[in-house]
């Protein structure tokens, strides 16, 4: 089914010699999935407006050919030859105006014949010569391009709403076959086997469990899922922690299988597809967080790649038996100290800073949201952590190599501290606090995964839904994932709106520093 789906986009976009930007399907699902009122947990079905605004910006950036980095003379000069030829061949095989073919083929033709004759040019004057070809027939071959793509972005949508509208009736006529009775309230998302909300469940499937050196893989219908031994034993402890309707773990291999298989799906099975929509701060970073700006929460995240025992993530009909709290724009605290590095989604990003701000305004408790975002500004911000002198953690991390886990970032990252007037005076970003932090983001050649579990048990002041009961406290140390009460998990956002509604009496400014 999502396979399928996926590979659409490719097939479909592979117009004019045109691949489809790379990730470009999985950033749409993000974008979508920010605005989408559909069941699915997966696919957009309910979207308005119909045409991604992101699909069709990244498709369109890619016209008439793609653009890439330059670093030679002579990759210069055949990337200009490229683009003159392609944006001379897409005009005269569209439906262009008279005027728009006249202005195209000039200025290609002319950048042929500037080419031939003058050899000595330097990549500077390539480079400029492209981009004055750029602004001269931009405009005439977005013109030409633009229903296609729209009806492009139109179809991938149509597709997808589709597939969502299968899935229900398929997840619909299993239940009933089981006798099982669902209220047509019910979301399609708290359709799958043992999935709470239901008040019958079917047996969990029968899957089975074997190892292969550090490697578990978990087979269901001769398919079969494979995740790191470590990571497997994380997932063993967020399970017993979180879990309130499995003391004995009859579906805890079921609901594993589950959650590995939508990650698989949802970032396909490419070549390191998707992982870096799901890549996380080095464990160094994490560990400063905690000690010096109290953070015990993180705002996107996944149960395979999470730090701290309680986060946010997209799926909670999956991950909820693992300690997510369902998606961050659904999660509304009141107060406490949380790390956020979201995907790299323009859209979801706006999103996420709205979100915040409207949390800010109506809290008066201490509230501090640390986040973590690409650096695109120009200029860039002054104290910007480099391109190259930072890592983070591959999103493949559950399958990887060890000597795989970490990779340079090839982009700046900007760390940005929201803040009202109480989690400033609590959390504030101190000079020996921001150089901790910076000093553990440094790339380290001793850097090892320790990702077998998540981060230290600690509880703010802040989580007040989240107290472990007196028999976990024991337990609860670095390599446990407990240290919340799995009882309140579900009354998290009541708990809060409650809160908020109490404490939002002023309206504190506030107050936002820039590492």
């Amino acid at each position: 089914m999502t396979p399928l789906l996926k590979s659409t986009p490719k097939n479909t976009r592979r117009f004019w010699g045109i691949d489809p930007p790379r990730e470009s399907f999985n950033r749409w699902l993000l974008e979508r999935k920010v605005i989408d009122k559909g069941h699915d947990p997966l696919l957009p079905s309910d979207c308005d407006p119909v045409i991604s605004p992101s699909m069709f910006r990244e498709v369109m950036n890619d016209i008439p050919i793609r653009l890439s980095r330059i670093k030679y003379k002579e990759e210069a000069r055949k990337l200009l030859f490229k683009y003159a030829e392609a944006a001379k061949k897409m005009i005269d095989s569209r439906n262009a105006s008279p005027e728009s073919r006249k202005v195209v083929k000039w200025n290609a033709e002319d950048t042929m014949s500037w080419l031939r004759r003058d050899h000595s040019a330097s990549k500077e004057d390539y480079m400029d010569r492209l981009e004055h070809l750029r602004q001269q027939c931009g405009p005439h071959v977005t013109a030409v391009a633009k229903d296609s793509v729209e009806g492009i972005c139109s179809k991938i949508y149509q597709l997808s709403a589709e597939y969502s509208r299968r899935l229900r009736q398929t997840h619909l006529s299993l239940l009933q076959d089981l006798g099982v009775c669902v209220p047509t309230t019910v979301p399609a998302g708290l359709l799958l086997p043992g999935a709470p909300g239901l008040p019958i469940t079917p047996p969990p499937p029968r899957v089975e469990l074997h190892f292969e050196n550090d490697v578990a893989c978990l087979r269901f219908r001769g398919e079969m899922v494979k995740v790191n031994r470590g990571h497997f034993s994380k997932l063993e402890l967020l399970y017993r922690y979180s879990c309130i309707d499995d003391p004995r773990f009859e579906k805890f291999l079921s609901r594993v299988w589950c959650l590995l298989k939508r990650y698989q799906v949802m970032f396909g099975n490419g070549a390191n597809e998707g992982t870096g929509l799901q890549g996380a701060l080095p464990v160094s970073v994490f560990e400063a967080l905690n000690r010096q700006f109290g953070v015990s929460f993180e705002c996107f995240a996944s149960p395979l790649n999470c730090f701290f025992k309680q986060f946010c993530s997209a799926f909670p009909d999956t991950d909820g038996f693992f300690g997510s709290r369902g998606p961050f724009l659904s999660f509304c605290p009141v107060s406490g100290s949380f790390e956020a590095n979201p995907p790299f989604c323009e859209e979801l990003m706006d999103s996420m800073v709205t979100h915040f701000e409207e949390l800010l305004d109506q809290s008066s408790e201490p509230l501090s949201f640390i986040v973590f975002v690409p650096e695109w500004r120009d200029p860039v911000t002054p104290l910007s952590i480099p391109a190259y002198e930072h890592e983070y953690r591959s999103g493949s991390q559950h399958i990887c190599k060890r000597d795989e886990m970490y990779y340079r970032a090839v982009h700046g990252t900007a760390v940005l501290f929201l803040q009202n007037d109480a989690g400033f005076s609590k959390w504030g970003p101190t000079p020996e606090r921001l150089a901790e932090l910076t000093a553990a983001y440094r790339p380290s050649s001793s850097r090892t995964s320790s990702l077998s579990s998540p981060g230290p048990a600690h509880i703010t002041p802040g989580d007040k839904d989240s107290v472990p009961k007196s028999s976990d406290r024991t337990q609860s140390s670095v390599m446990s994932p407990g240290g919340h009460d799995n009882n309140n998990n579900n009354n998290s956002n009541n708990s809060s709106s409650s809160s908020s509604s109490s404490s939002s009496s002023s309206s504190p400014r506030d107050k936002v520093a820039v590492m």
